[in-house]
């Protein structure tokens, strides 16, 4: 056991260590996980279905530089939703089917965003963690990789329960097109 507790030790110190950061390119509809600038997973995603932009109330994905500012949702039950951020205990029906339906579900985990660049995307009526940018979990999985959100990152659940897991807060997120 006392072998088992040396090698173990430092390789978990390792990971603990990894300095990770995220790139989502739009024209891809990809997210990527880097740990030292290189890729270490690649995810699908749904950017707008507006297009992008950083002004408040156009549904718009915002680009630039970001960081995770807060993570919401650690014991959600997967397919859980949020309204306000608050969690709902209801799971919601998954469609599979690439259908847009009335609603907009946020599920199962939230990394809320902010910008960094005054008056780009921070600041004034281009603040993307006043307009609520997060990357989040979706109701719409039969949409992920085609533009369909209202300005949020998209991903699959269990996509976005795997990446809340692995990143802390404060984590460097660049959008770009």
């Amino acid at each position: 056991m006392k072998l088992l507790t040396i090698i173990l030790i430092p390789i978990l110190s390792l990971s603990l260590l990894a300095d990770y950061s995220i790139n989502v390119s739009i024209s891809e509809q990809r997210l990527y996980l880097l740990s030292d600038d290189d890729i270490v997973r690649s995810y699908p995603i749904s950017s707008s279905a507006y297009g992008e932009g950083q002004i408040e109330n156009s549904l718009k994905t915002p680009l630039g530089m970001h960081e995770v500012q807060k993570k919401i949702g650690t014991n959600v039950t997967k397919y859980q939703f949020f309204v306000s951020r608050e969690h709902i205990p209801q799971k919601v029906n998954i469609i599979h089917e690439p259908i847009d339906s009335p609603d907009d579900f946020i599920t199962t985990r939230i990394m809320w965003l902010t910008g960094l660049t005054e008056g780009f995307n921070k600041g004034e009526n281009v603040d993307s963690f006043n307009r609520y940018i997060y990357i989040h979990g979706t109701h719409e999985e039969g949409l992920i990789g085609k533009k369909a959100s209202h300005g949020c990152i998209r991903m699959l659940n269990h996509d976005v329960l795997e990446l809340f897991k692995i990143v802390p807060a404060k984590t460097a997120v660049n959008i770009y097109l």
